[in-house]
């Protein structure tokens, strides 16, 4: 089936490209403004698209939904919004290829998921790579804060347990449902913040707001609302380790992007990118049977 790599070229450009429209974001917004923010909008786009699919979702599906939804959808935005007021995007993102090391632990350990030992050693070897990137960045970024790296860690943690719970609970209803599901239990909290943040009462006021307005808009139409369906189509179609190999590849097009906005980029992160792209592949050799 060749439909998940097209699933995960698509997804590397659009998320590869959210961790500088998050660094751009947070030149006039909070980061607890620039992540509730986001989920309302990416709610309120959902909703207008997907509602009808919530008549899928059966009583059995609730309780996963909304773990899913929190874990995945509601948390992260902020972590990586906390996270990158101290840390570069590039780095960011490359940080965030955690996901598929922690999705085989998560797999294993609590849901019983079984991966092949080429799955294993592929994603080592995509983390390996992902090792080699934060050592040759660190050289070049020894003035920033990496005890904020944590916190995308924990985010990490959070979607490697969300493809997890879609592969073993979820896989019978659309992507729509479930993304749609999601965002219905994490729209209030996520607005309530956004209220208490002083935000509608700022907005007006500060041409520089409404800039980091408009792309945390574009952020959430393309990165999150389009990129999550596309997303819990991917897990449905190939194995929660493929599809968490979107974080692998999705550094090559943020660290590209941090480059354009003067973030630097050397000749060792180049063969790191290469490393991971092969560790991606041999993970994945398994899944051509699905």
């Amino acid at each position: 089936m060749h439909n998940k790599w097209v699933y995960l070229f698509i997804l590397s450009l659009i998320w590869g490209s959210s961790f500088i429209l998050i660094k751009k974001g947070l030149v006039g917004l909070t980061d607890y403004q620039l992540g509730s923010l986001r989920i309302v909008l990416t709610s309120l786009l959902l909703f207008s698209v997907g509602f009808k699919s919530i008549k899928q979702i059966q009583k059995k599906h609730w309780l996963w939904i909304a773990i899913s939804g929190f874990v995945s959808s509601f948390f992260p935005p902020f972590l990586f919004a906390m996270a990158q007021n101290y840390i570069d995007s590039g780095v960011a993102s490359i940080l965030n290829s955690l996901t598929p090391l922690a999705t085989v632990i998560v797999g294993v350990f609590m849901f019983r998921i079984l991966s092949t030992k080429r799955q294993i050693v592929g994603v080592f070897i995509g983390l390996a790579g992902t090792l080699l990137l934060i050592l040759a960045g660190a050289e070049v970024h020894n003035s920033q804060n990496y005890l904020y790296s944590s916190l995308i860690i924990i985010a990490t943690i959070g979607y490697a347990l969300n493809v997890n719970i879609i592969k073993k609970h979820l896989t019978d209803i659309s992507a729509l449902a479930v993304t749609t599901g999601n965002f219905l239990f994490i729209f209030f909290p996520a607005l309530v913040i956004l209220y208490y943040t002083g935000f509608f009462e700022t907005i007006l006021q500060s041409r520089e707001m409404q800039l980091s307005a408009l792309y945390v808009g574009i952020l959430s139409l393309f990165g999150t609302a389009i990129a999550k369906v596309l997303f819990n189509k991917m897990i449905q179609i190939s194995s929660p380790v493929f599809a968490s190999s979107v974080t692998y590849t999705m550094p090559i097009v943020a660290v590209l992007w941090g480059v354009f906005d003067g973030e630097q980029f050397g000749i060792l992160q180049i063969v790191a990118a290469a490393i991971i792209l092969f560790g991606v592949y041999l993970s994945n050799k398994r899944a051509e049977k699905k």
